[in-house]
C-alpha cells in the first residue's frame, strides 16, 4: 500500500496544474457560461463557413477558400483551449499530463503561428485582385492558392515542434502551477529551473518571423491596396474595397495586438492576470468574432446560406 501510494505521489506530481479562471460564485457562473456561449457560437459560425464554402460553387474563389482556411484555424484553435478548461471548471480537477501539455502547446502555436501567415496570403490575395485585376486568375490560381495557404499551416507547425521540443527539454522544480487556464510557452517558461535565457532569445526571434514578417507583408500590401481604391473612378468599386479591406483590418489589427502582447516581452514583465485576460480574447472571442466581421456581412455568403437553408426546407 505504501508502494502504491508513493507512485500515485510520484505520477499525479508529474503532471502540470492549471490555474482557475472562475470560482463557483454566482457571478463566475455566469462568466463561465458566457464562455461557453461564446465558444458555442465559434463552434458554430465557423464550422458554418466551412461548410457554406465547400457546397456552394459560387463561393470556389481563393478569397472565400482562403476565408474557409481561417474558419478552420480558428475553429480548432478554441477547441485547442476551451474543452479542456470547461472539463477542468466542471470536474473540479485542475490536472493536465505532461503529453497533453505538450499537445495543447503544439496546436495552440501551430495555429497562432498558421494564422499569421494565412492573414498575410489573404492580404496578397486583396492587393491582387484589386491592383491587378486583369493578372488575378493566373497570380491567384487554384495551384498557387492551395501552396499558401499549406504553407501557412506548415510554417505553423514547424513553430509549434520547436517550442515542444524546448519546453520538453527543460526541467520543472517546485511548483508545477501554470499560471494560465491552458498550457502556453511563457507561463510554462516561469516554472522551469532551468536557465531559459537562451530559449527566450530564441522564441523573440521566431516571434519576429512569425509575427512582424506578416505583418509587414499586410501593411505593404494595404498601403498598395488602398492607393489603388482611392484612385478608383467608380463609387460603387470604392466602397466594396474598402468594406472587404476594413474587414481583414480589423481582424489583423485585434489578432496581432493580442499576439504581440503575449509573445514579444520579456518573462519578468508578465502578469498572470493579464496574460489571462488577453488569452482569453484572442483564444475565445477572436475567433467567434472572425467570421462575423468577415464572412457573415458578405452578400456572396448571405445568398449561399439562403440557398443551404432554402434546400433544406424543400426537401422537408
Amino acid at each position: 500500500k505504501i508502494f502504491i501510494m508513493e507512485w500515485e505521489n510520484q505520477t499525479f506530481s508529474s503532471d502540470f496544474i492549471l490555474m482557475e479562471i472562475f470560482s463557483h460564485t454566482p457571478t463566475h457562473i455566469f462568466l463561465f457560461s458566457l464562455v461557453l456561449g461564446i465558444f458555442t457560437v465559434a463552434l458554430l459560425t465557423n464550422t458554418i463557413m466551412v461548410l457554406l464554402i465547400y457546397l456552394d460553387t459560387r463561393l470556389h474563389t481563393p478569397m472565400y477558400f482562403l476565408l474557409s482556411q481561417l474558419s478552420l484555424m480558428d475553429l480548432m484553435l478554441t477547441c485547442t483551449t476551451v474543452p479542456q478548461m470547461a472539463y477542468n471548471y466542471l470536474s473540479g480537477r485542475r490536472s493536465i499530463s505532461v503529453a497533453g501539455c505538450e499537445t495543447q502547446i503544439f496546436f495552440f502555436v501551430s495555429l497562432l503561428g498558421g494564422e499569421c501567415f494565412l492573414l498575410a496570403v489573404m492580404a496578397y490575395d486583396r492587393y491582387v485582385a484589386i491592383c491587378y485585376p486583369l493578372q488575378y486568375h493566373n497570380l491567384m490560381n487554384q495551384k498557387i492558392c492551395g501552396l499558401m495557404a499549406a504553407s501557412s499551416w506548415i510554417l505553423g507547425s514547424l513553430d509549434g515542434i520547436v517550442d515542444v521540443a524546448a519546453t520538453l527539454s527543460f526541467s520543472y522544480c517546485g511548483s508545477r502551477e501554470i499560471a494560465q487556464f491552458f498550457c502556453d510557452v511563457p507561463a510554462l517558461l516561469s516554472l522551469s529551473c532551468t536557465d531559459t535565457s537562451t530559449f527566450e532569445t530564441v522564441l523573440f526571434i521566431c516571434c519576429l518571423l512569425m509575427l512582424l514578417f506578416p505583418l509587414l507583408l499586410i501593411v505593404i500590401s494595404y498601403t498598395r491596396v488602398i492607393a489603388a481604391v482611392i484612385r478608383m473612378s467608380s463609387g460603387e468599386g470604392r466602397h466594396k474595397a474598402f468594406t472587404t479591406c476594413t474587414s481583414h483590418l480589423i481582424v489583423v489589427g485585434m489578432y496581432y495586438a493580442a499576439a504581440m502582447f503575449i509573445y514579444m516581452r520579456p518573462t519578468s514583465n508578465r502578469s498572470p492576470t493579464q496574460d489571462k485576460m488577453v488569452s482569453s480574447f484572442y483564444s475565445i472571442l477572436t475567433p467567434m468574432l472572425n467570421p462575423l466581421i468577415y464572412s457573415f456581412r458578405n452578400k456572396d455568403v448571405a445568398k449561399a446560406f439562403s440557398k443551404v437553408l432554402g434546400k433544406g426546407k424543400s426537401r422537408e
